[in-house]
């Protein structure tokens, strides 16, 4: 059984790209190229700031939709640790 992963990349200006995986290492190396999703090859990824896993496949999509909404200020909160996980 997969693991799924949801993680939060910070850009080289200072954006965020949330996204989902079953292998970090992989999709890191993705976006690196440009290959991992439009946004990331457009705003260059930094490093990955915040990661959760998940042993189900739509708990991590639900998660990753609802961290897509938030504000950049709630998304800043999380990655400090401010906001916790279970918090909507």
């Amino acid at each position: 059984m997969w693991k799924w992963f949801v993680y939060i990349i910070e850009c080289e200006d200072g954006s965020y790209h949330t996204g989902m995986t079953w292998c970090p290492s992989d999709r890191w190396e993705q976006h690196i190229i440009g290959e991992g999703s439009v946004y990331t090859s457009k705003h260059k990824p930094k490093s990955v700031v915040y990661m959760e896993e998940f042993e189900d496949l739509e708990c991590a999509r639900n998660r990753e939709k609802q961290i897509k909404g938030w504000t950049r200020i709630k998304k800043e909160k999380l990655i400090s640790g401010e906001w916790g996980k279970n918090w909507e």
